[in-house]
């Protein structure tokens, strides 16, 4: 009996150290290829030169759980022989699915209806709120029906429009819209990627558009009086200023370097579609803007000059000795925040030589009047500061070269100071009542000169 036991103990020993495969007379240990098994429990490939046969391995008795479980996994793996290629299909299938287009007419002009995964919308908003976008990319975004059509009227190119509902649409000149890309997404979409408090329902990309090659009708309504923004930073600011300067009739608006971008949303909804009104040429140098002007002609500054008060107004008319240009705080046109840049514009004409003296810099040296004073009578330009940093150098350095003035508005005293676009409206229209006063005076030889500079 223990011999018969010390057998068995030994066939056990010498079964777990090789394992023999009876195929084709090859012998083969089961060490080497386990890894290769676990892998590949299907089938082996043998290596060398003996890649052609394949040895299967000993059905090997296995209880009844473990049996159960074999086939279960061994059915699995047979379903995933190329779990490449069912990924490749499944991929396929899904962008198939998610560029679907789904195409309808209105009017006899085809519309996409968006999938509930489109996500061009936000990606086209999103982007197109970025000036260096705006910029480098030539597209902008417009919201709203009559800024979409003020655009289309003007010969604006549209590239994309989305709209909620097909009422929408048809507010808009569809045989304008044939060359655009029309997309029908919902409400929700727009509302969520919308700037405004209550949506209109419609979304559209254009081109950004070139002012030489647009048509504004106002062009035959227009004045001899061009409009300069220098530094000016405010959205709702310059939206206001370019809207008064459309409705003054203004010849065209230079846009200097370092003004808040024209194309901007804000600026657009404060505009209310001047942009398609009259040409806005932006990021000028003051070089470019004299190019943008007409010769010849006279270049006035809008001054807020400040280092003074109100007490100074009321010295100065008691004691009027002084036979020297009026100054703008004599007026109380001031600011509590005193600028460096425009204390110097407001002491040019003091008797101290201390900003002058060891060769310093010549200040320009411009006569400042009231704005109700005639100083439109021949084609003009007005230049509006911003309110942070008010008029710069090259702007006052212009206006002396062209014997430009320096125009002031008075206030009441202790008041600080006007709002630029309130400043702008008042000198434009100001501006334009005294040109007209003067086209309308018998003779017509100014005004065919005139004419024929701004044509």
């Amino acid at each position: 009996m223990a011999a018969y036991m010390r057998s068995v103990i030994c066939l056990l020993s010498m079964e777990r150290s090789a394992f023999l495969s009876r195929g084709g007379g090859v012998l083969v240990e089961s060490k080497r290829y386990v890894r290769g098994l676990r892998r590949k429990p299907v089938r082996v490939l043998m290596p060398e030169n003996e890649t052609h046969k394949v040895i299967k391995p000993r059905p090997q008795p296995q209880p009844a759980g473990r049996d159960v479980q074999r086939q279960k996994v061994g059915k699995v793996k047979a379903t995933m022989k190329h779990p490449e290629e069912d990924f490749v299909k499944a991929s396929n299938v899904h962008s198939a699915m998610k560029h679907a287009v789904v195409k309808d007419q209105v009017d006899g002009l085809s519309f996409e209806r968006a999938s509930p995964g489109d996500k061009r919308l936000g990606r086209l908003v999103s982007v197109a709120r970025s000036r260096t976008f705006r910029e480098h990319q030539g597209k902008i975004l417009l919201e709203g029906r009559r800024l979409i059509c003020d655009a289309l009227d003007a010969g604006a190119n549209p590239q994309m429009v989305f709209f909620s509902t097909v009422d929408r649409l048809r507010e808009l000149p569809l045989d304008k819209l044939k060359r655009a890309t029309l997309v029908k997404v919902k409400f929700e979409d727009i509302k969520l990627w919308s700037d405004l408090v209550a949506p209109q329902g419609v979304i559209a990309i254009f081109s950004r558009p070139d002012p030489s090659r647009l048509d504004f009708a106002s062009k035959g309504h227009s004045v001899p009086l061009s409009l300069i923004c220098d530094n000016i930073r405010d959205p709702g600011n310059l939206g206001t200023m370019l809207r008064c300067a459309a409705a003054a009739g203004c010849h065209n608006v230079l846009l200097t370097k370092g003004c808040v971008d024209a194309w901007e949303p804000k600026v657009l909804r404060a505009a209310m579609g001047a942009h398609f009104r009259l040409p806005i040429y932006p990021s000028l140098d003051w070089d470019d803007v004299e190019k943008h002007l007409p010769k010849p002609v006279t270049v006035h500054v809008a001054d807020r000059s400040c280092g003074t008060d109100g007490s100074r107004e009321t010295e100065d008319s008691q004691v009027n000795t002084s036979h020297k240009p009026f100054k703008v705080g004599d007026y109380g046109w001031v600011s509590t925040k005193p600028n460096r840049n425009n204390m110097r514009y407001e002491e040019y004409d003091s008797d101290s030589d201390s900003d002058c003296e060891d060769g310093g810099l010549s200040l320009p040296r411009v006569d400042s009047q009231p704005y109700h004073e005639s100083w439109a009578q021949s084609p003009t330009a007005l230049v509006i500061g911003g309110e942070t940093h008010g008029l710069s150098v090259e702007a006052v350095q212009l206006a002396e070269k062209t014997a430009g003035r320096r125009l002031f508005i008075p206030v009441a005293p202790l008041v600080d100071s006007l709002n630029s676009a309130m400043a702008a409206s008042i000198l434009l229209f100001e501006g334009r009542k005294q040109l007209l006063k003067l086209m309308q005076t018998p003779g017509g030889e100014w005004k065919s000169k005139a004419g024929e500079q701004f044509s």
